[in-house]
């Protein structure tokens, strides 16, 4: 009995089952905070309420899953039954039913996972190198003299750029630069046209874009190839990659980024008809100082007359011509003395430049002059007579060494007239071998038909 009432007084840890459910709900939110599952969607539905309940399995299990209508609201495609995809989500218990299931944050079509973090890598990578810091944005040109476009020409993102920009500003001209906006040679084409309209600068703003697509896609615009590219531009660059939704790292570099492609041409280019009337505005701003500054220049123009007519400037004309006449008097005056102590002033010094009159010493300068100018005639007939000598002697050795002169004593000279060679020997010719022979009077050619080595 003793044993039995120590057994009854032990007490047992007994739980309920909500508790149990609650506890292990605790416990795997804490343990799995957040996780990336991939497999394929089955059983998908969507009551009412916009929230999504599906399972996701693989080919060997399934778990259920929920994704609440807030966050699939920002998806950018449709879950769908068959679908393959990676779902980032905290692991929890419904504890009513006590089914382990997923609360879904996100979805991303599979394959999207591995671009998905090379892009995050990347995004980190170039903000910890300031590609992204706002003291490295330009600011758009108010009135572009030109838009350059890169992209590609036959997509529909440049249909909704020439669409708005002919709406809004046709004056404005376009410069295409054609490039691929997805595919391997993308990025090259891409960042090679943002370099070409830099040196070129045709342009003063650049849109880089394309249309909406998948993560893979839009993967041109998050090479750091073209991130470099965009930073490096001296021309503002907008970048307009895909949808409202889709974020690349172009749209982190550029100096703005457009939600869509036409959103970047309503960016970059100015209202017309809100310029016009800014024109208008302004010319008749411009019209009314015009007028109201001629209506003050008028009423100063009659208070001036009104002052010339109460001062009539005949009394002040006939003080000014006797004092004119006065001075003229004084000025005729003046000058003929001055005339006389200039003449008197000149006959003095050309009496005493008479006291040194050169004619003496031009004289004898010319005296030597014409001595020395016989000397050197008869200097030059002389070296002339030398030199007309030395020619005659160095023409008769000239003569006597020419080969010219050996023909003259009946001598003829062989050559090969293709290459002008000198035939010397009989040993340069073969039976057949045409000869030009040059006598001391002229030349004749001959053919080789027989040779004689003696």
């Amino acid at each position: 009995m003793a044993i039995t009432r120590a057994s009854a007084s032990i007490r047992r840890d007994i739980i309920t089952v909500t508790q149990l459910n609650r506890e292990t709900s605790q416990l795997l939110a804490e343990h799995f905070l957040s996780v990336l599952v991939e497999g394929e969607i089955s059983n998908a539905t969507q009551p009412s309420s916009g929230h999504l309940y599906f399972s996701l399995k693989d080919a060997n299990a399934q778990v259920r899953c929920a994704m609440f209508r807030t966050q699939l609201r920002r998806l950018a495609f449709k879950p769908e039954n068959g679908k393959q995809v990676v779902v980032r989500a905290q692991v929890s218990l419904y504890e009513p039913r006590g089914d382990y299931q997923l609360i879904v944050e996100h979805i991303e079509e599979a394959g999207d996972g591995a671009l998905r973090r090379a892009f995050d890598a990347l995004k980190l990578k170039l903000s910890e190198q300031g590609l992204f810091d706002a003291a490295h944005k330009q600011p758009l040109p108010t009135l572009p003299r030109a838009i350059g476009v890169i992209t590609s020409p036959s997509g529909a993102a440049i249909r909704d750029i020439l669409t708005v920009l002919r709406r809004r500003f046709a004056a404005i001209p376009v410069i295409v630069y054609p490039v691929a906006v997805q595919g391997d040679n993308a990025k090259i084409e891409i960042a090679g046209a943002i370099a070409t309209a830099n040196r070129l600068k045709q342009c003063d703003v650049i849109i880089v874009g394309r249309g909406g697509g998948s993560l893979e896609d839009l993967w041109a615009f998050n090479e750091e190839l073209v991130a470099r590219a965009i930073y490096d531009s001296e021309i503002p660059i907008i970048s307009a990659v895909g949808h409202e939704t889709d974020f690349t790292i172009a749209d982190f570099v550029a100096d703005l980024r457009a939600a869509t492609p036409s959103a970047a041409a309503e960016h970059v280019s100015p209202d017309q008809q809100q310029w016009l009337s800014r024109f208008i505005y302004l010319e008749s701003r411009l019209q009314k100082q015009l007028q109201r500054k001629l209506n003050q220049k008028q009423q100063t123009l009659d208070w001036l007359s009104q002052r010339l007519q109460q001062q009539h400037p005949g009394q002040k004309l006939a003080r000014n011509a006797q004092r004119m006449e006065e001075l003229e008097a004084r000025l005729t005056l003046g000058i003929h003395t001055k005339i006389r102590h200039m003449t008197a002033s000149i006959e003095a010094k050309s009496a005493k430049l008479w006291q040194h009159n050169p004619a003496v010493i031009i004289n004898s300068h010319k005296q030597r002059q014409d001595f020395l100018s016989k000397r050197l005639a008869f200097a030059a007939t002389h070296k002339l007579e030398q030199l007309k000598q030395r020619l005659l002697n160095s023409s008769q050795t000239l003569h006597a060494v020419s080969p010219l002169a050996t023909l003259n004593r009946g001598y003829a000279m062989a050559i090969r007239p293709s290459s002008g060679e000198i035939i010397r020997s009989t040993e340069q010719l073969k039976l057949g071998d045409i000869v030009q022979t040059r006598l001391a009077q002229g030349r004749f050619t001959s053919q080789i038909k027989n040779i004689n080595q003696d």
